[in-house]
């Protein structure tokens, strides 16, 4: 199993940024630290120094006789010492009179002044010695003070310590509490998804306010249920459709044969076979047609080539016997890139339906619309039969639709054709609209062209 911290984005948030409020503090502290000792060092001798320098320069003046007690320049640097060059004390404060010397070292003739510490048995000083002159047995003056306890001691560092922890506690309090917040649509929207079926898919999360991550995330997961909810629609639909549609040549054919059965003497069996046939035939194009539907743009990627509309255009004319008279208008060089069987399916269930509602003629034309790269190939079949009106022109390329105006003259196709032709051209980065023109219906199949832009 494993451990808490990692089954909780919002334990590993607030791990992360403690992490990296420690990486940060930690280093900052010692820093801090260092520079605060540094500074207080620095002041400290500054202060000795200054002492040191007043005493020697009021020894080379004369205004400090031998052996009486060295007044205080500074109240806070109470020791000073005048040593001689053999060791011997020449003058001292009162607060070092009793003392041992402050300090052995003898400053150089090139470097006048020396810092540096010593630990007295009753206490450690800082102190800066001083040489009064250049010459050989010069005197030397040593000033110092008590070292101040924060440089004696950790409190310094322990304060600092303790600072840096309650930043880094802090820090990771404070990302906790945010991280909650942040998260807590993301457990609602959870909570509202485990309550989401199969059954029910009309329930959405609720979108909290802003644009941010979250927002995105809600909006997109009620786009998804939205989506899903209208294909299971569909699904449900087109299972209800397909039934109604199957269910009716079945019935036909399970009523001549049981008429048949119940009245052999008076049963022709050539209608009988014939009209048995017919039915067959038409549940045989219904499941065609739904197994073309399931298989449309599985392998579109695998079979592409190039499809030359105008040649598919002439060669699917050729092969049909069709009622009414066919007129082409046909742009060379239109190609695209496609499955050829599927790409005549389209046409040849264009061109039924235009056969179908046609008073007169039909009219198909072949052309190139310009655009990005190599334009868009255009496939339009026209008929003059009843115009489609605005708000059918979507709805009939869902599956087994049929328009009540035209139900009687389209009872021989399987209500799947405009739905097939519209699941090609999808799958073909297309699409398929009805469009007006100036009697009748015309359906314009859009497909990306390949191939050169003609000038």
């Amino acid at each position: 199993m494993a451990p808490w911290w990692a089954r909780s984005l919002r334990a590993r948030v607030t791990l992360i940024a403690t992490a990296v409020a420690a990486l940060v503090l930690i280093p900052v502290g010692i820093v801090g630290v260092v520079a605060a000792r540094s500074m207080v060092t620095a002041s400290v001798f500054g202060q000795t120094r200054d002492a040191a320098e007043r005493v020697a320069f009021e020894m080379r003046g004369g205004a400090l006789p031998t052996g009486a007690a060295i007044p205080v320049p500074i109240p806070s640097v109470d020791l000073i010492q005048v040593v001689g060059p053999e060791g011997r004390l020449m003058a001292s404060s009162d607060a070092a009179r009793n003392l041992p010397p402050l300090s052995d070292v003898r400053p150089t003739t090139k470097n006048r002044s020396v810092n540096t510490t010593t630990c007295l048995p009753t206490e450690c000083v800082h102190v800066t010695a001083v040489r009064v002159s250049l010459f050989a047995d010069s005197p030397v003056v040593y000033a110092g003070r008590s070292t101040p306890e924060v440089l004696s001691t950790r409190i310094l560092e322990v304060v600092v310590l303790g600072e840096v922890a309650l930043l880094i506690t802090l820090a990771g309090w404070a990302t906790w509490l945010v991280t909650g917040r942040a998260l807590r649509p993301v457990a609602t929207m959870r909570t509202e998804l485990d309550a989401v079926h199969a059954g029910d898919l009309s329930h959405r999360v609720i979108e909290p306010p802003g644009d941010d991550e979250v927002a995105q995330l809600a909006r997109s997961i009620n786009g998804t249920l939205a989506r899903l909810e209208h294909s299971a629609e569909q699904q449900r639909q087109f299972a209800s459709d397909a039934s109604h549609e199957l269910r009716t040549p079945i019935a036909g054919l399970r009523a001549q044969l049981e008429s048949a059965q119940l009245y052999p003497d008076d049963t022709d069996i050539e209608a009988l076979v014939d009209s048995a046939l017919r039915d067959t035939d038409r549940l045989e194009a219904i499941i065609s047609d739904l197994l073309l539907l399931t298989r449309i743009g599985s392998r579109v990627d695998v079979v592409k080539e190039p499809v030359d509309l105008a040649g598919l255009v002439r060669r699917e004319l050729a092969v049909r016997s069709d009622k009414l008279p066919v007129q082409t208008d046909l742009a060379e060089g239109v190609t695209v890139e496609g499955v050829r069987l599927q790409l005549a399916r389209v046409l040849t269930n264009l061109l039924d339906n235009a056969q179908r509602h046609a008073e007169h003629t039909v009219r198909v034309e072949v052309g190139r619309e310009p655009g990005p790269g190599a334009g868009t190939a255009v496939l339009a079949v026209e008929n003059d039969g009843a115009e489609i009106s605005m708000g059918d022109r979507e709805r009939i390329f869902e599956r087994f639709t049929r328009l009540d105006a035209a139900r009687d003259r389209d009872s021989g196709g399987t209500g799947l054709g405009l739905a097939i032709a519209r699941d090609v051209a999808l799958a073909h980065r297309g699409q398929i609209c009805v469009e007006d023109c100036a009697g009748g219906a015309r359906f314009v199949l859009r497909l990306p062209a390949v191939g050169r832009q003609p000038r």
